[in-house]
């Protein structure tokens, strides 16, 4: 078996199950490539086709029903069928071929894929645990078969990507993000455990729908809510110690309490704040060195002040104090509208606690038109969820205020994007610095051709969390996060830079990783957070560790 975190062995070497039990174990399940002594001393003999196929074969011919399939939905089903019967042909299928999937088994297709789960579930994969098991969560974390799991992403299901209160079908985006930690990080999926926590729906929609696969009924809130998630957390920990616990699309208000209430308790991160953070903070810093400018001359304006915006606000706070920034110098580089317009300290209401830092003493403005002919921002980011919200005026007036403007138009999924990358370029003449959050191909304008840098939280969290169980890191730190960023920023080429891109080719993205991993757990080690020893080389031991879908011999 591969290497892995721990320096063990996911199964041993006497305990493979035996015939069907075998085939239908997708971690071990080598499908119609088992050998003739295997077929022999597993009593499979007589329950796979005669005929030996190699993995190479295996996955030529997976790769060509792939391809004859045009629906990014049907394409969505066939790849996850086949991780649910054949892991290891399903990482390698990955892995050939991840540019072309990952946008299909995460976003933007991931979305639609939660918005139909129900319609499109098949078996289950992950823990499903309800209020109604408050109580009981320890008994139902070790129904699950792997009891080493180590890295738990685990949704309420609030705020699924850009799309709302999905619920129980929000159980797509953890199982989507621990497929990228094993194909983009290295992580053996037999650490991996998915978990949706059902508290119940507001959208009315699930509520009306008699085929809602999650409970009817709505929300769970208050007290209520915060005890079984306590709960959960604690059983987290006794279940599976050392576990990393990454929160994935909660709602606002608990994405922020509970990042703030555990982060210093478990190791633990929300990627909607944090990762989102560093691989924003990772784009800005090349947008810089791109246009030949210090990160302290930047000056940011945001399209919405939520989890991701705020997130990304805190950490290039982090970074231009490490400028030699005050605390207050570097928040004034920050400014940020939501849905009531400017966030000053003037403004009548209440402002929510996340935003109090980034109210600064300034005249009220009504939008994000007024804020940027005012602010005169050199950076414009949207983290809204609001398609189409870049106008053409308000990109030509950052394209009047700044001879390379930055435009990240981050939010997910493609529909939700406050503009395309085409729009981007056609409106500043080609003198855009562009980003998003859900892929766009090549813009051509004149003899140039543009390759839009995506800036997806999968060049963060695969290698952070590897490297925080590589180390045994007992907590997950800002400047984790910042090391991370910087990290991704060196990785990326004069070549990227010339063609636009702030980001690295994701074919690079497990060298990425790699490196990404050895920062965090280099930090953990230097900060005393770490519970496991620092090799001689640390890179080396490392790579040796990350997985490699290839087939075992089991006799």
């Amino acid at each position: 078996m591969n290497r892995n975190p721990l320096g063990l062995s996911p199964h041993g070497s006497h305990d493979y199950p035996r015939g069907v039990a075998l085939l239908q174990d997708s971690l071990l399940n080598k499908g119609t490539a088992y050998t003739e002594a295997e077929r022999d001393a597993l009593g499979l003999r007589g329950l796979v086709p005669a005929r030996i196929f190699p993995m190479e074969q295996q996955a030529a011919r997976a790769y060509g029903n792939f391809s004859r399939k045009s629906d990014p939905l049907e394409k969505y089903i066939f790849l996850t069928t086949l991780q649910q019967r054949n892991e290891t042909l399903f990482y390698r299928l990955l892995l050939d071929h991840l540019e072309e999937m990952m946008p299909i088994i995460y976003t933007p297709t991931v979305g639609q894929a939660c918005l139909e789960y129900g319609s499109i579930f098949r078996r289950p994969r992950g823990l499903w645990i309800t209020i109604k098991e408050k109580g009981r969560i320890a008994e139902i974390l070790r129904h699950w078969p792997h009891q080493g799991a180590r890295m738990i992403v685990v949704t309420d299901g609030q705020r699924i990507l850009g799309l709302g209160d999905l619920g129980s079908l929000g159980m797509g985006i953890p199982i989507g993000k621990l497929a990228l930690y094993t194909a983009c990080g290295g992580l053996h999926p037999y650490y991996c455990l998915p978990i949706t926590l059902d508290v119940g729906t507001d959208n009315e929609h699930l509520l009306q729908d008699p085929f809602y696969i999650g409970l009817n009924q709505r929300r769970i809130t208050g007290p209520e809510y915060e005890s079984f998630l306590d709960e959960f957390v604690t059983a987290t920990q006794q279940v599976f110690p050392g576990s990393v616990v990454q929160f994935e699309d909660f709602g606002g208000h608990n994405a922020f309490s509970l990042l703030a209430k555990y982060r210093d308790r478990i190791c633990t991160f929300n990627d909607d704040i944090q990762g989102t953070a560093a691989v924003a903070v990772a784009g800005i810093i090349s947008a810089a060195r791109l246009r030949k400018r210090k990160l302290t001359d930047e000056k940011l304006l945001f399209l919405g002040a939520g989890e991701a915006g705020t997130g990304i606000g805190e950490l290039f706070v982090t970074a231009l104090r490490e400028e030699g920034l005050s605390e207050a110098e570097a928040r004034k580089r920050c400014w940020f509208v939501d849905s009531q317009g400017l966030v000053v300290s003037g403004r009548p209401g209440k402002l929510a606690a996340h935003k109090v830092p980034f109210a600064h003493d300034h005249p009220f403005l009504p939008d994000l038109e007024a804020a940027v002919e005012t602010l005169k921002p050199t950076v414009l980011i949207g983290v809204a969820g609001m398609g189409k919200a870049f106008t053409e005026s308000i990109v030509r007036r950052m394209a009047a205020l700044n001879t390379a403007p930055v435009i990240f138009a981050l939010s997910n999924p493609t529909s939700k994007a406050e503009c395309t990358a085409e729009e981007a370029y056609r409106w500043t003449e080609g003198r855009a610095v562009f980003a998003s959050g859900s892929p766009f191909g090549p813009v051509t304008m004149g003899s140039r051709t543009f390759q839009p840098g995506q800036g997806n939280n999968v060049y963060i969290f695969p290698g952070l969390g590897f490297g925080a169980l590589a180390s045994g890191s007992t907590r997950i730190t800002d400047h984790m996060f910042l090391a991370a960023a910087k990290t991704l920023a060196s990785a990326v080429t004069d070549e990227d830079l010339s063609v636009g891109r702030v980001y690295p080719s994701l074919k690079r993205i497990r060298e990425v990783s790699l490196a990404i991993a050895v920062a965090t757990a280099k930090h953990a080690w230097d900060s005393g957070l770490a519970t496991l020893p620092e090799p001689a080389d640390p890179v080396a031991d490392l790579r040796a560790r990350m997985f490699e879908p290839s087939y075992s011999t089991y006799a």
